[in-house]
């Protein structure tokens, strides 16, 4: 495993981001079940049978140093209701990528993922020193989209054709990717901007992303 990104706990006021485990396997299946969240077309959700293989998938990438691995938990109940992780890290030029997240529907407009997205990206850029996070999602996950954009986060450009879609509805299809990215040099600002979004506690579409 790199030494880069490591399995770490993040605790906020809404959201405890912790390394996912097995264990979470049941909280998980029923986090998926709450809006049939694998139907959404433009995403890579697993399935309530596939949570414990998607589970294994993120864990032997962790294994692999490619990956960090989060359960979102929802500090009210104690339950995961979500993953997030660090992925396609990349050590050497102090780089990481926000993404592979999904909420159950529930807790999708409240301040969970604004949180969830303040504390990762502070832990990338204040412990990692990270020198740019990117956060990626399909172009036509418009709701995915604007969740980036309201954290702060620029549009580097759209990777065409840059995927096969493997969705049963959408088999063979090929997925354009938009890329977003925030900058070190910007991150003061966008923490200022996401600890005035977090203060004012106001509902906000946080679809995953």
């Amino acid at each position: 495993m790199t030494a880069f990104a490591l399995p770490v706990n993040l605790t906020g006021q809404h959201v405890h981001l912790v390394p996912l485990a097995h264990g979470h396997h049941d909280d998980l299946v029923q986090a998926v079940r709450d809006g049939e969240l694998w139907n959404l077309w433009y995403t890579a959700i697993p399935t309530p049978d596939g949570m414990a293989t998607e589970i294994a998938r993120r864990l032997d990438l962790q294994a692999k140093g490619s990956m960090c691995p989060f359960a979102v938990i929802d500090p009210a109940s104690g339950r995961a209701v979500g993953m997030t992780t660090y992925m396609n890290i990349d050590g050497a030029n102090r780089r990481v990528e926000i993404g592979s997240t999904w909420y159950r529907q529930s807790v999708q407009r409240g301040p969970l993922n604004t949180e969830a997205k303040r504390l990762l990206l502070a832990h990338a850029f204040d412990t990692l020193n990270c020198i740019a996070v990117e956060l990626r999602t399909h172009f036509f996950n418009h709701q995915s989209r604007r969740a980036i954009e309201r954290l702060g986060a620029k549009l580097d450009g759209i990777l065409r054709s840059h995927q096969i879609n493997t969705h049963p509805l959408s088999v063979g299809a090929l997925r354009d990717t938009c890329v977003y990215s925030i900058m070190a040099s910007e991150w003061p600002n966008v923490r200022t901007h996401l600890d005035f979004q977090l203060s004012r506690s106001s509902p906000k579409d946080t679809r995953s992303c």
